[in-house]
């Protein structure tokens, strides 16, 4: 739901052309997404301070297929690939899910490990399925800055779909010894918070 938040950017020439094109594509916390031309996305927002932590995340991770490629950065705006595909959280209530999409978020907490992320976790709705079923990550946050040593606001939003005892036994075939640290974490977590 769109919040009533104004904002302002300083856009470049080119990227000033680019937006007069734009269509909306949504709003979050932090600032509002345009569609570009280009296959590019505009995103402005309302905090300078977090547009460069996400604009310098998104740098420190290019080389990484699972994060969009950014272009430019402005003091509040960026502009980066545009990632088309479902929700995560949509996805599931749609198509269901499967070992597919249990394989490939455990390959993206792979990557995060590679990436030296401190921050070892990500929202159901920061996570995008593409058409070719890939995951990517469109709104990297405290990837390097917060200490989360497990997908727990994933897990927690696979359990509000309840898929997570699903997710859980694939990751057992996959790799058990991962599979039991999560589960007695999340399971803790849960439990404290009055979940189950």
């Amino acid at each position: 739901m769109p919040r009533t938040y104004s904002y302002s950017a300083d856009f470049d020439q080119e990227t000033e052309m680019l937006f007069r094109d734009a269509k909306f594509l949504g709003e979050g916390h932090n600032g509002i997404v345009y569609e570009l031309p280009e296959n590019k996305a505009v995103k402005i927002f309302q905090e300078k301070k977090c547009c460069k932590e996400e604009g310098e995340i998104l740098k420190r991770v290019g080389s990484s297929s699972y994060f969009p490629k950014l272009h430019k950065m402005g003091d509040y705006y960026i502009v980066r690939d545009k990632v088309d595909g479902i929700r995560l959280d949509h996805y599931i209530k749609k198509h269901g899910f499967g070992y597919e999409i249990s394989l490939n978020l455990y390959e993206l907490f792979k990557e995060f490990k590679r990436l030296k992320f401190t921050k070892l976790d990500a929202r159901c709705r920061d996570l995008y399925i593409t058409d070719d079923n890939k995951i990517m990550v469109i709104d990297p946050k405290q990837c390097f800055s917060k200490k989360v040593t497990y997908p727990r606001h994933l897990m927690k939003g696979l359990h509000k779909l309840e898929v997570l005892e699903s997710f859980i036994e694939d990751i057992r075939i996959i790799d058990i010894k991962i599979a039991k640290e999560w589960e007695k974490k999340i399971n803790h977590y849960l439990e404290n918070k009055k979940l189950i």
